[in-house]
């Protein structure tokens, strides 16, 4: 038996992005920009592609900019946003809790001279919105606060930020990296006060490769990227069809969020209740982090240790952020837990394939790695 229980960092393909990618690349594989019936049928499926994300996004089909996923979409937005409002202010802010392709952006800004607020974190991953009010003035130009921490599954109060810059007398843009969200829960960045959001298709059972970012009309932008006239000239180049249109087929596939949400819900509890009741584990996650990501802590097992016991039992799991490969959790960390925590973490991360069955096959591999460790002591 196998248990992929590793949907935060890549999902395998549903069947219907399969047969949207192998359709495109057989049969609609012209360039969307030619002028010609081979290239105007790739036109109009790129268009109807367009149309499926803004739809899930409830915005209009011209706020959709294809990228190659959420790192791209992250870049363009943060950079992007900085560059071109910087001679309105310098302040960015941030949490100390964002994806890689956020905060090494901000980063670059910040050897730039603008200034960098990373709001901190409390035990349960979760910003204080009053600090977030406090560090709030006219010279912001960009905020940025990721909506379902990839590492523990906390959901930040995304909402409080447009909030706080209107309060502040700041002509802000406010972006979200909704990767980990996107397919998981009902998104409407309008609502949401949200000039910018990232989503990706490898997250929700589409092909890699493939990524978007909502661009609030009349949103000013300076590309990073210069070429053609492709998506706006935000991502210039002949746009990957086969992947954004076995994006959009997985986009199209997604069922009913609530009854989703139910299923994840119900998988987590089921598995939270059992490895609570393991000696020598704890949880990392909030009580009400999304259900789809787990974070907990095998005492006195490193998390490589336990990783590589599990694959050979064919159960998949990781110990943190895929793009952090080898690095010591900085999520774990700013949330102020111990070292030994942090170095024996693991992330367990389920889809809506998930079954009951991988659940009870992980925790028999748990059981059984702890029973094994304890021999070789």
């Amino acid at each position: 038996m196998e248990a992929y229980l590793d949907n935060s960092a890549t999902t395998p393909l549903c069947k219907e992005a399969v047969e949207k990618v192998n359709f495109t690349m057989t049969s609609c594989w012209g360039n969307p920009s030619s002028l010609h019936a081979n290239g105007i049928a790739a036109s109009e499926l790129l268009e109807e592609s367009r149309g499926i994300i803004a739809g899930k996004l409830s915005c209009e089909p011209n706020e959709i900019i294809f990228t190659s996923g959420g790192t791209e979409s992250n870049n363009i937005a943060v950079l992007g946003a900085a560059n071109a409002l910087k001679r309105r202010g310098s302040r960015i802010i941030t949490t100390s809790v964002e994806h890689p392709s956020v905060e090494e952006p901000v980063k670059y800004l910040e050897s730039q001279g603008f200034d960098v607020i990373r709001l901190r974190v409390n035990e349960n991953g979760l910003i204080d919105e009053r600090q977030l009010y406090a560090a709030t003035n006219p010279s912001v130009v960009l905020i940025s606060i990721m909506y379902v921490n990839n590492e523990v599954g906390t959901i930040q109060p995304v909402e409080f930020a447009k909030r706080a810059a209107i309060h502040a007398g700041a002509n802000a843009l406010i972006h979200c990296d909704a990767v980990q969200a996107f397919g998981k829960v009902q998104l409407k960045p309008y609502n949401m006060g949200v000039d910018l959001m990232s989503i990706s298709s490898h997250k929700i059972h589409g092909p890699k490769g493939a990524g978007a970012l909502f661009v609030k009309k009349g949103t000013r932008l300076a590309p990073h990227s210069l070429g053609g006239l492709q998506e706006s000239k935000f991502r210039p180049g002949t746009e990957p069809l086969p992947n954004i249109a076995g994006f959009a087929a997985a986009a199209k596939a997604l069922p009913d969020y609530n009854r989703s949400l139910e299923h994840a819900a119900a998988l987590r509890d089921y598995f939270v209740k059992n490895v609570s009741a393991m000696e020598n584990v704890v949880i990392n996650s909030p009580a009400n982090a999304l259900p789809y990501i787990t974070n907990i802590s095998v005492l006195g097992i490193p998390s490589e240790v336990m990783l590589n016991y599990l694959s050979e039992m064919g159960i998949y799991v990781s110990s943190g952020s895929a793009c952090s490969k080898g690095h010591k959790s900085r999520v774990l960390r700013a949330m102020n837990l111990s070292d030994e925590r942090i170095n024996s973490a693991l992330r367990i991360s389920i889809s809506r394939f998930t079954t009951k069955e991988e659940i009870d096959y992980l925790l028999y591999g748990i059981a059984n790695a702890q029973k094994t460790m304890r021999k070789l002591k």
